[in-house]
Protein backbone atom coordinates (compact mmCIF):
# COMPACT_ATOMS: atom_id res chain seq x y z
CA UNK A 1 0.00 0.00 0.00
CA UNK A 2 1.30 3.41 -0.87
CA UNK A 3 1.78 5.80 2.04
CA UNK A 4 -0.06 8.62 0.27
CA UNK A 5 -3.29 6.57 0.63
CA UNK A 6 -2.81 6.12 4.38
CA UNK A 7 -4.39 9.47 5.43
CA UNK A 8 -7.44 8.74 3.29
CA UNK A 9 -7.78 5.27 4.81
CA UNK A 10 -7.45 6.66 8.35
CA UNK A 11 -10.06 9.32 7.67
CA UNK A 12 -12.44 6.70 6.30
CA UNK A 13 -12.00 4.40 9.30
CA UNK A 14 -12.46 7.29 11.72
CA UNK A 15 -15.66 8.40 9.98
CA UNK A 16 -17.06 4.87 10.44
CA UNK A 17 -16.04 4.62 14.10
CA UNK A 18 -17.38 7.98 15.37
CA UNK A 19 -21.11 7.16 15.07
CA UNK A 20 -20.59 3.89 16.95
CA UNK A 21 -18.66 5.62 19.72
CA UNK A 22 -21.37 8.27 19.99
CA UNK A 23 -24.06 5.61 20.35
CA UNK A 24 -22.13 3.78 23.06
CA UNK A 25 -21.79 6.99 25.06
CA UNK A 26 -25.52 7.76 24.68
CA UNK A 27 -26.48 4.25 25.83
CA UNK A 28 -24.18 4.51 28.86
CA UNK A 29 -25.65 7.91 29.77
CA UNK A 30 -29.20 6.56 29.52
CA UNK A 31 -28.37 3.67 31.84
CA UNK A 32 -26.67 5.94 34.35
CA UNK A 33 -29.65 8.28 34.57
CA UNK A 34 -32.32 5.61 35.12
CA UNK A 35 -33.58 5.74 38.70
CA UNK A 36 -32.95 2.65 40.79
CA UNK A 37 -36.15 1.54 42.46
CA UNK A 38 -36.93 -1.18 44.96
CA UNK A 39 -38.90 -4.18 43.75
CA UNK A 40 -41.40 -6.09 45.88
CA UNK A 41 -41.09 -9.83 46.24
CA UNK A 42 -41.50 -12.97 48.28
CA UNK A 43 -38.61 -15.16 49.34
CA UNK A 44 -38.97 -18.71 48.00
CA UNK A 45 -35.56 -20.13 49.00
CA UNK A 46 -32.37 -18.96 50.71
CA UNK A 47 -29.01 -20.56 49.91
CA UNK A 48 -26.66 -19.19 52.59
CA UNK A 49 -23.67 -21.28 51.45
CA UNK A 50 -24.04 -20.20 47.83
CA UNK A 51 -24.94 -16.60 48.68
CA UNK A 52 -28.10 -16.83 46.58
CA UNK A 53 -31.76 -16.18 47.11
CA UNK A 54 -34.80 -17.20 45.06
CA UNK A 55 -37.43 -14.47 44.91
CA UNK A 56 -40.88 -14.36 43.31
CA UNK A 57 -40.90 -10.71 42.30
CA UNK A 58 -43.00 -8.02 40.72
CA UNK A 59 -41.86 -5.95 37.75
CA UNK A 60 -38.23 -4.83 37.99
CA UNK A 61 -38.66 -1.40 36.45
CA UNK A 62 -35.00 -0.36 36.17
CA UNK A 63 -34.30 -3.53 34.13
CA UNK A 64 -37.65 -3.55 32.29
CA UNK A 65 -38.22 -7.12 33.50
CA UNK A 66 -41.69 -8.61 33.98
CA UNK A 67 -42.79 -10.40 37.17
CA UNK A 68 -41.36 -13.91 37.61
CA UNK A 69 -39.48 -16.14 40.04
CA UNK A 70 -35.70 -16.19 39.74
CA UNK A 71 -32.44 -16.70 41.60
CA UNK A 72 -30.31 -13.69 42.53
CA UNK A 73 -26.77 -13.51 43.85
CA UNK A 74 -26.67 -11.48 47.06
CA UNK A 75 -24.17 -8.62 46.96
CA UNK A 76 -23.76 -9.02 50.74
CA UNK A 77 -24.37 -12.55 52.06
CA UNK A 78 -25.06 -11.21 55.54
CA UNK A 79 -28.39 -9.83 54.24
CA UNK A 80 -29.59 -13.42 53.81
CA UNK A 81 -29.02 -14.49 57.41
CA UNK A 82 -32.41 -13.34 58.71
CA UNK A 83 -34.49 -14.26 55.65
CA UNK A 84 -36.62 -17.36 55.19
CA UNK A 85 -39.12 -18.71 52.67
CA UNK A 86 -42.37 -16.77 52.78
CA UNK A 87 -40.84 -13.45 53.89
CA UNK A 88 -42.02 -10.39 51.98
CA UNK A 89 -39.18 -8.12 50.86
CA UNK A 90 -38.31 -4.98 48.97
CA UNK A 91 -35.04 -5.34 47.08
CA UNK A 92 -32.79 -3.59 44.60
CA UNK A 93 -31.62 -5.52 41.54
CA UNK A 94 -28.58 -4.58 39.50
CA UNK A 95 -27.31 -6.15 36.28
CA UNK A 96 -23.55 -6.47 36.68
CA UNK A 97 -21.95 -7.98 33.59
CA UNK A 98 -25.01 -10.13 32.90
CA UNK A 99 -25.46 -11.33 36.49
CA UNK A 100 -28.53 -10.20 38.39
CA UNK A 101 -27.37 -9.00 41.81
CA UNK A 102 -29.64 -8.37 44.80
CA UNK A 103 -27.75 -5.33 46.05
CA UNK A 104 -30.08 -4.48 48.90
CA UNK A 105 -32.75 -6.65 50.52
CA UNK A 106 -35.15 -5.25 53.12
CA UNK A 107 -37.70 -7.42 54.93
CA UNK A 108 -41.19 -5.89 54.96
CA UNK A 109 -42.79 -5.92 58.40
Amino acid sequence: MKTKNLPVLCALLLSLALPVLGYAQTAADATATQPLVLTTGEIKRVDLDGGKVTIKHGEIKNLEMPPMTMVFVAKDRSQLANLKAGDKVNFLVLNEAGKFIAAEIQAVQ
